[in-house]
């Protein structure tokens, strides 16, 4: 299975498996998250194979239709680079004050204020 494609489900799936079935919710969490086979999935849930196959291909496909209207993980993935800019500078400043180089704080202050604004946008 693509360690991508498992990251991205698990993602999608992470912050809309609420929007789906019960039973959609299941095969996503049973393939993604416990490593059933089809096989393995079809005879707990008594369903036939290929009707776990067709679910498990329309629960992606729906999950990934969510983010493209809502665009929830990708807003996410956003905020978290932000974040860590944010941190980087607070290091940077941190270790200015230590050194007393004064001089470089306005600069990263205003590099700080301007990622909070593009936070809040």
């Amino acid at each position: 299975m693509n360690i991508e494609k498992v990251v991205e489900i698990g993602l999608l799936f992470e912050q809309y498996k609420n929007l789906l079935t019960e039973k959609q919710r299941e095969i996503i969490s049973l393939y993604y998250e416990e490593d059933y086979s089809l096989g393995e999935i079809s005879e707990n849930l008594n369903v036939s194979r290929q009707g776990v196959y067709d679910t498990l291909k329309r629960s992606e496909k729906i999950l990934k239709e969510y983010e493209n209207k809502l665009h929830l993980v990708e807003n996410i993935n956003k905020q978290e680079e932000h974040i860590k800019s944010v941190l980087s500078i607070i290091v940077d400043i941190k270790n200015d004050l230590e050194n007393i180089n004064s001089a470089n704080l306005i600069p990263k202050l205003e590099n700080i204020e301007k990622v909070c604004r593009e936070m809040l946008k």
